[in-house]
């Protein structure tokens, strides 16, 4: 995703510096006209290095742990990387008087749903540590707005998934459902994994709303440019329908032509049945419009960058 927001923002004019302790990211993905900084949100000496001599008009704050399963068995990484982490940025950014800041939220801050799509005064109530500290680090932007004068806006975006020309899905351990079945039909891999088949969805399996990234970075530019008009809103962002585990696949196997094998497994705690987001208020406050909004169209762009990284950004 970060690579996709600095990609969008270069296009549209803008000066882009990358800071990335390259954990989980990957250098290949920084884009060429982008410049590149080694840095730790988790280190506060470092966020000084980068900020002090520079003149930076705004943030956005991209860096988190995000693998929902093991959020449940280590929440200490989730907490310290996801909020103290953010701090250390936030008050690194009111030092050096940088006024605004996008956060890249989760559906996660809602938990089980009540009711679908979810709208965002939906209940908060996460059933995970890495929803938690979504959570908690857009609350402390409620606080510092009203405290500071931070402008701010928080977008929850449920699945990012797809590839640009240049830029795909490559994680190290990669935990995301399309690049699992996209791996299993380029090299032959084991079965997929299944995780569930008893949720009460059409087939059992869990339901989730799949946004493309090219899509997802637009929404990031949007919120920047609408940052003085809408300073402290939250939008969802997603395409407004729900695909499930077993339909993701069948679309896979469609648009490679390769039968993928799949196992099926026990549910993963923490992971709700169905996810599903109402975009409407990130469509009219935004002018947010989804490009990719079909999921053959993101599996189609995500299986061309795949056939030609096979190796992710090493190739």
């Amino acid at each position: 995703v970060g690579g996709a927001v600095a990609e969008e923002l270069l296009e549209q004019g803008h000066d882009v510096l990358v800071l990335d302790n390259l954990q989980q990211g990957h250098r290949a993905a920084v884009p060429a006209g982008a410049e590149f900084v080694s840095a730790d949100i988790c280190e506060p000496g470092s966020l000084e290095d980068v900020l002090r001599p520079h003149k930076f008009d705004a943030v956005m704050h991209m860096a988190a742990e995000t693998v929902v399963e093991f959020s449940l068995t280590d929440p200490w990484r989730y907490f310290q990387n996801n909020v103290v982490g953010g701090l250390n940025l936030l008050e690194a950014m009111r030092r050096h008087q940088v006024p605004k800041l996008v956060f890249s939220s989760s559906a996660a801050v809602y938990g089980e749903p009540e009711s679908t799509p979810i709208l965002e005064g939906h209940p908060k109530a996460p059933v995970n540590a890495y929803g938690e500290s979504k959570l908690m680090f857009e609350r402390i932007l409620s606080w510092y707005g009203k405290a500071y004068g931070l402008k701010h806006i928080s977008l929850r975006y449920f699945n990012a998934a797809g590839a640009s020309n240049l830029l795909g899905e490559y994680h190290r351990p990669e935990t995301h459902l399309i690049p699992n079945v996209l791996r299993a039909a380029l090299n032959g891999a084991a079965p997929v994994p299944v995780f569930g088949t008893d949720y009460p969805t059409k087939d059992g399996t869990a339901i989730r709303d799949y946004v493309h990234v090219v899509d997802i970075a637009q929404a990031h530019v949007l919120a920047l440019e609408r940052l003085d008009s809408f300073t402290g809103r939250a939008y969802n962002l997603g395409n407004g329908e729900g695909y499930s585990v077993l339909e993701v696949i069948e679309t896979a196997r469609h648009v490679t032509t390769i039968d993928i094998p799949v196992r099926m497994g026990a549910r993963r705690p923490g992971d709700p049945a169905v996810l599903v987001a109402s975009s409407s208020l990130a469509k009219t406050e935004l002018g947010w419009q989804p490009r990719f909004p079909e999921i053959g169209g993101i599996v189609e762009s995500a299986w061309i960058w795949t056939k030609k990284h096979m190796k992710g950004y090493d190739s």
